[in-house]
């Protein structure tokens, strides 16, 4: 989900990085299965072309003959009657996003119609076992729209509900410092020989692209081609990032406003809005009454000044939300709470147990927060957005207190090579949404500077992942995957900002 420290810029050399030695891993198994289905949202059942099963792997290559754990995968057919022998394996983001769950879009828009397609859930996601999901975060989170976000009493709920999952999963025996980006990438690589895939393509979302990028870095054998969206490099402490990330993202936004006439028009001074109503609710919040709808009842919201920003940089993950972002900021700084609750407010019913904890907790804290704490997350969010409060720029976007959450969760910290680059000189095509604040252009940029057969190809006016949303990416995708070094990147140059809303 959804990162700028102090990292060097090591330029690309020829061929691939140095392996790191792994402890020998015994031979995993893959165990055919009926595909699974998740009765909260019965239109992702996988269609008549996918088939399912487990690969069965050890909890912790360290531990080769210790517990095992069970991987979800699916594998669609190829649409094509003559198709190429080197599948596409698609890696999801989060870290701990379901990925069967995305199986049906993913065959819509084509993905396999010249190969098979493999869908994964990652150890401790949805549909893998155990699965790592905390109901008692779910709840929290629901509770917690109603909570200012700065408050130190919402902190204690939030501490108190991630320490009653640990306690609770830690108790049944479960090694959570096992699930991270390093057994994950293991995972992936085993899965390829279990199925007998002499080659095959990689493409990562998110935290996805990491976790592709270190598969290719610490398991390079059989990788055909590699293509990332949104992307976070390995060497990046996405912890650290977020806030400027976040900055260049906003400023993406308040110049592709100015440069529409009547956007410009409406928002003259969109960006000192912004800054101006995030201080402003950073002292007193508002709070916005929201109607409830035939399925969800109604809430009373509380917004500060960091659930203010982090309302707007979070929308970039879905690019269909982008062209109203000026709106919203200008509802924010009038008080328009009727605009405000019909739009970035407005209730959905909630899907708890979908994203597994575990994995991101394991993910961040392991990779991210042990690696810094909260006074270097500050001035370094500090240096990017200097005309916002500390008391916001102290929490992380999307994971506000990180830092401390990962105090509870303790899962120690991973070897320095986790945040070593990786490259090689297969063909490699990296995605950036133009207005994404989350994973902005300029991490597509650092990654591709390892891959000299690589591309960053920028989709104007899309936010985060975007190939869930841009036909031109999709077509992109396809193209590469069918020739990657011929591959045609037109439409990307023809593309727009769509206008705002106004």
């Amino acid at each position: 989900m959804a990162v700028l420290t102090a990292f060097a810029l090591l330029m690309c050399g020829c061929g691939t990085p140095p392996v790191a030695e792994e402890p020998e891993s015994p031979t995993a198994a893959f165990e055919s299965a009926p595909c699974p289905q998740f009765a909260p949202m019965p239109e992702t059942t996988l269609g008549p072309e996918f088939s399912c099963g487990f690969l069965v792997v050890p909890e912790s290559r360290d531990r080769p003959d210790g517990r095992t754990i069970r991987i979800a995968v699916a594998r669609a057919k190829a649409q094509s009657a003559a198709p190429k022998p080197d599948p596409l394996v698609y890696l999801t983001g989060g870290p701990g996003g379901p990925g069967l769950l995305l199986g049906n879009g993913l065959a819509t828009v084509g993905l396999n119609r010249d190969r098979d397609l493999i869908v994964v859930d990652q150890r401790g996601t949805l549909f893998s076992q155990p699965t790592l999901t905390c109901p008692e975060v779910d709840e929290f989170l629901e509770a917690a729209w109603e909570m200012p976000t700065q408050a130190p009493g919402t902190a204690e709920k939030d501490l108190a509900a991630v320490r009653a999952c640990r306690d609770r999963l830690a108790g049944q025996g479960i090694d959570l410092s096992a699930f991270n980006t390093r057994e994950n990438a293991a995972d992936i690589a085993d899965l390829r020989t279990a199925l007998g895939i002499e080659e095959w393509n990689v493409y990562g979302v998110s935290y996805g692209s990491d976790l592709a990028l270190q598969l290719l870095r610490d398991h390079p054998e059989g990788i055909r081609s590699i293509a990332v969206d949104s992307v976070v490099p390995p060497q990046t402490n996405l912890v650290e990032q977020m806030w400027p990330s976040a900055a260049e993202g906003l400023d993406a936004l308040f110049t592709a406003c100015a440069e529409q006439p009547a956007c410009a028009a409406a928002h003259p001074r969109l960006r000192d809005e912004f800054t101006a109503t995030v201080r402003r609710l950073a002292k007193e919040p508002a709070v916005i009454e929201v109607p409830g709808t035939a399925e969800v009842p109604p809430r009373r919201v509380v917004v500060d000044g960091y659930a203010m920003a982090n309302l707007v940089i979070q929308a970039t993950l879905d690019t269909r939300k982008i062209p109203g972002l000026p709106k919203v900021i200008h509802a924010f700084a009038t008080d328009d709470h009727a605009t405000l609750a019909a739009g970035v407010l407005a209730p959905a019913p909630a899907v708890p147990g979908l994203v597994a904890y575990g994995l991101t907790y394991g993910v961040f804290c392991r990779e991210g927060a042990a690696f810094t704490d909260t006074a270097g997350i500050l001035a370094t969010a500090q240096q990017a957005l200097p005309e916002l409060p500390s008391e916001v720029l102290s929490l992380v976007p999307q994971i506000p207190r990180v830092v401390a959450e990962c105090g509870v969760w303790d899962v120690g910290r991973a070897d320095d090579s986790v945040h070593d680059p990786a490259g090689a000189d297969i063909p490699a095509v990296l995605f950036a949404g133009t207005l994404d604040a989350v994973t902005p252009p300029s991490q597509a940029d650092l990654a591709a500077q390892r891959f000299p057969n690589g591309r960053v190809v920028r989709i104007a006016g899309s936010g985060h992942d975007v190939l869930s949303k841009s036909t031109c990416a999709q077509q992109i995708l396809i193209d590469f995957l069918d020739d990657p070094t011929g591959y045609d990147v037109t439409c990307a140059g023809e593309l727009r900002t769509p206008a705002f809303t106004t």
